[in-house]
């Protein structure tokens, strides 16, 4: 996932309502299918927009109402064209994730795969500036121990403290940040302090998570248009445009 710092540019009205497509996901399903047995891929026809992006692999279970499972999910904030960068995202995400295994030709029976496409990026006015449901988040902080910390009387340090125990900026990571897309709070059973706090872990902080530190973080919220399809879909869609299997 490439976090950048420059605003990718909003989609307008009806092409952002209209953005994801699944034909998306069908691309992304033929560009792994293909780099896993050597067929020979179909051309994208859809229209060639510029988005930030995340491409999901889930599997799915055989067991009704027993939820997907991630199986790889790797995005860009930077924009893309879409059909290059749902073909790298699509390989990346199944690849790449170091949360997983390599994605295998056997497993492409049991796979899902999700495409969103990210819209709508604003700064969230306080940690809780955002909705389920509606927005994903990013975060970023320092480090905790850079944090000024509201003075209390059983706080003020002694003249006797030492100093010793604090981190130095030298071996300090000075940043941090994660994102979860707007959908991940809801299937968690998440409330916003609960994703917030994830979010936060999600980026590496594994201390204490204070009130002070979740009023010290950057919160930028956005919102995607997404779409799914199973591999019977993806297999529907190829033989009826001429693909082998």
């Amino acid at each position: 996932m490439s976090l950048v710092a420059h605003e990718p540019p909003k989609p307008a009205g009806e092409e952002a309502e209209q953005a994801c497509l699944p034909e998306h996901c069908f691309h992304c399903f033929d560009t792994l299918f293909c780099a896993l047995t050597y067929k020979k891929p179909i051309p994208p026809t859809f229209p060639e927009n510029k988005f930030p992006l995340f491409v999901t692999w889930n599997t799915v279970s055989s067991r009704p109402g027993k939820p997907h499972r991630l199986r790889g999910c790797i995005g860009t904030f930077d924009p893309k064209p879409l059909r290059a960068g749902l073909a790298e995202y699509a390989l990346i995400s199944a690849f790449r994730d170091h949360r997983f295994r390599k994605i295998e030709e056997s497993e492409l029976e049991s796979l899902e795969c999700s495409v969103s496409l990210l819209t709508d990026f604003e700064d969230a006015s306080s940690y809780l500036d955002w909705d389920l449901g509606v927005h994903g988040i990013i975060v970023s902080f320092p480090h905790p121990s850079l944090i000024p910390v509201a003075p209390t009387p059983s706080s003020a340090p002694s003249p006797l403290s030492s100093s010793s125990s604090v981190p130095t900026r030298s071996v300090l990571k000075h940043s941090f940040s994660a994102t979860f897309l707007p959908h991940v709070a809801e299937e968690q059973g998440w409330d916003k302090i609960e994703t917030i706090d994830s979010a936060i872990h999600k980026a590496g902080w594994t201390g204490r998570i204070s009130e002070d530190l979740r009023r010290a973080l950057s919160v930028r919220r956005y919102q995607s248009r997404s779409c799914a399809v199973t591999w019977e879909e993806y297999v529907r869609w190829r033989t009826d445009n001429g693909g082998a299997m």
